[in-house]
């Protein structure tokens, strides 16, 4: 029997071994949370029984990051801290001494060290006593402060994250496939390009003071041997320490009640970033340095404190198979279960490789699903498959061929639509059509774009607005209503009415900011803009407008001569009302005057360009002589048309455009910057 359990444990060691390798190394998740906390229950508790404890076992050692880099060791070692599901624990663990409360942030642990006011290095957690130099990442991550006013020696530590939103965002622009979060960080930190770190927008969030000089220490009256003063301390010097709450007597109740609060805060998504759960601290400092060292755990340098998931068995109704960029993601929609106090009906299976490492069968398949950290919806296990999981050999959105993809690093299996144009491949194209830059549509999220798509009701963007075509099945649709899908339909309906420079943004034509787009329309009307650019040859048409040059122009005439663009655009165009702005003005020469051009014009690319030039200088151009108008502009003074008679019979100057340039533009018009 004891032979037995010997053998459980090494397969139980080697498992865990792995999960844990993936789990800190950005690789595709092996297993999740909840089955790694009731492997590494089980394997803690065949040792008690044995007696025995293998040379690798997880319960003995701090998990590593495999990160490639320069190495260093800490300085102070970061361990891990023992764990509990229990407020019991935490209060036996206190000793009715003062308590702090904080998140256990789910990201990569990162040692920041300051030396005479300036960051000297930031290094990775590894074995929790070597670990990798990534300081030239350091500028790259939010939350890291290159100074402080502090100039003796500082040892900081603090959980690298990224949030929820910008993990989703990242997801849907870039078409790569991470687990969650705290995947996407922990590959984030193995990058050399800081601008794509950058662009991940990691934060860095400070959980503990790990060293300060004896003399800031006595310099404030011992106050800062208190780990909340010290957390303070860490903010005045322009750090963004973790969220906490102090609890003076820990006793069950105010415990379990400091505990709810968090609680409240995960599952009403008032935290933006992820969670495993809550760290306990004592307030006293000096006292936590007392405890000692059991295994890999400092027994007083803090306690774990993970939720209890609760999970509920459920019979799966069809999977969903979902489009968003390039990847399609299946989705378990099942019987629905109440869980954490909600009902849940739907839970994400990631990616192929997944559903192959759970079991997922076909309709029928019995699971276990939970929230996990009562947050995502989690299929945990598979109690009794039926059938086998079919997948899909066309788009869901756009009906094209679909085919498997293995990755290179994690060797994860994932699905993806062959076509190029595919519209869930462009959501982050809608998501700037309906923003409030844009057409200004509140309520259409990207998860309610994704949906919209997915049930092949939007295709381009003139599809929005036949939304209401469908009103009956988006209310019907979890997460909807009648409610929110009227309110949605009359944001739809009030973005008709568009103004020039929104709708051109709108359009997500590369290279078109909203400068670029008021650029523009500074020269033109929106109708004469878009007809010009689909008839012209010449790229560089719009290059003498101030701030466009070549290559704006070459972007924008060759998007709008696409024969499926412009078509798009006149289809959008039969469902909006333009409204044309304004000019900007750029100075006063023309302030206050009214002109009219006829004729052919030499000196300036076209009349659109005078014309331009005139309304950003502040003056006006009209169409006809009237007493309004101030001036003429004919290059062939002595005309006899029609518009030169009737500015002689009103007494108003012609002039040419030398003339014109002489007194209103500048000495030298083949230099001149006429916007």
């Amino acid at each position: 029997m004891n032979e037995d359990k010997k053998t459980k444990m090494r397969m139980l060691t080697e498992e865990l071994n792995r999960a844990s390798e993936a789990y800190y190394n950005g690789q595709t998740e092996l297993m999740t949370d909840y089955e790694w906390d009731a492997k590494f229950d089980e394997l803690k508790r065949l040792e008690q029984e044995t007696g025995e404890i293998l040379p690798d076992s997880p319960t003995q050692k701090v998990s590593e990051d495999n990160i490639a880099g320069q190495k260093e060791e800490h300085e102070y070692a970061a361990l891990s801290l023992a764990k509990t599901k229990k407020i019991e624990d935490i209060v036996k663990w206190a000793e009715g001494k003062p308590i702090w409360i904080s998140w256990k942030l789910d990201g990569l642990t990162l040692v920041a060290t300051y030396d005479k006011g300036r960051l000297q290095k930031l290094v990775t957690r590894g074995n929790g006593h070597i670990g990798t130099n990534i300081t030239h990442l350091a500028k790259a991550i939010n939350g890291i402060p290159a100074k402080i006013r502090y100039e003796g020696h500082l040892v900081v530590r603090g959980e690298a994250v990224i949030s929820y939103d910008d993990f989703n965002s990242f997801l849907i622009e870039s078409g790569e496939d991470y687990a969650n979060p705290r995947n996407l960080a922990s590959g984030t930190m193995t990058l050399k390009d800081t601008e794509e770190v950058k662009r991940r927008n990691v934060t860095w969030i400070p959980f503990t003071l790990v060293h300060i000089d004896e003399d800031e220490i006595n310099s404030t009256d011992n106050e800062i041997n208190s780990w909340g003063n010290r957390m303070t301390w860490l903010e005045g010097q322009g750090f963004k320490c973790v969220e906490r709450m102090l609890v003076d007597t820990p006793l069950y109740d105010n415990v379990d009640e400091t505990i709810e609060l968090f609680t409240k805060k995960v599952t009403s998504n008032a935290n933006p970033y992820p969670v495993d759960g809550l760290v306990i601290t004592y307030d006293d400092t000096a006292f936590a340095e007392t405890g000692s060292i059991t295994g890999h755990h400092a027994t007083r340098a803090g306690l774990a404190f993970k939720w209890k998931d609760e999970a509920a068995q459920t019979i799966l109704d069809h999977i969903e198979w979902s489009c968003a960029a390039s990847t399609i993601s299946p989705v378990a929609v099942f019987e629905p279960v109440e869980l954490e106090g909600t009902t849940v009906k739907r839970a994400s299976l990631c990616n192929i490789s997944e559903c192959e490492r759970l079991g997922i069968g076909d309709a029928g398949t019995q699971m276990q699903v939970i929230k996990a950290n009562k947050i995502i919806p989690k299929v945990i296990s598979v109690d009794k498959k039926v059938g086998k999981l079919t997948i899909p050999e066309e788009c869901p959105v756009c009906h094209h061929a679909t085919a498997i993809r293995v990755s290179e690093n994690s060797g994860t299996k994932t699905l993806h639509c062959q076509n190029p144009n595919c519209p869930a491949k462009e959501l982050k194209k809608f998501s700037r059509f309906v923003s409030k830059e844009g057409m200004n549509i509140d309520g259409l999220s990207e998860q309610t774009l994704s949906r919209v798509i997915n049930e092949g009701w939007v295709k381009e963007y003139a599809d929005i607005y036949h939304l209401n075509d469908y009103a009956w099945q988006m209310a019907a649709l979890e997460g909807f209503g009648e409610r929110s899908v009227s309110k949605l339909l009359q944001a739809i309906r009030n973005s008709r009415n568009v103004e020039a420079h929104r709708l051109l943004y709108a359009l997500n034509i590369p290279l078109c900011g909203l400068d670029v787009c008021r650029r523009l329309l500074s020269a033109y009307s929106f109708e004469e803009l878009i007809s010009t650019a689909y008839t012209t040859d010449d790229a560089e048409h719009f290059s003498h407008i101030d701030g466009i040059g070549p290559e704006k122009s070459s972007s924008f005439i060759t998007w709008c001569k696409d024969e499926n663009n412009h078509n798009k655009l006149l289809r959008l165009l039969d469902e909006l009302t333009i409204s044309q702005e304004e000019p900007v003005k750029t100075g006063g020469r023309c302030e206050g005057l009214t002109f009219v051009i006829t004729g052919d014009v030499h000196h300036y690319k076209n009349r659109n360009e005078l014309k331009a030039y005139i309304e950003r200088q502040g003056g006006k151009v009209t169409g006809s002589v009237s007493g309004i108008t101030n001036y003429l502009i004919n290059n062939d003074i002595e005309s006899t048309s029609g518009k030169n008679q009737k500015a002689k019979q009103l007494g108003i100057p012609i002039i040419s455009e030398d003339d014109f340039i002489s007194q209103f533009g500048e000495q030298q018009p083949q230099q001149m910057e006429l916007f």
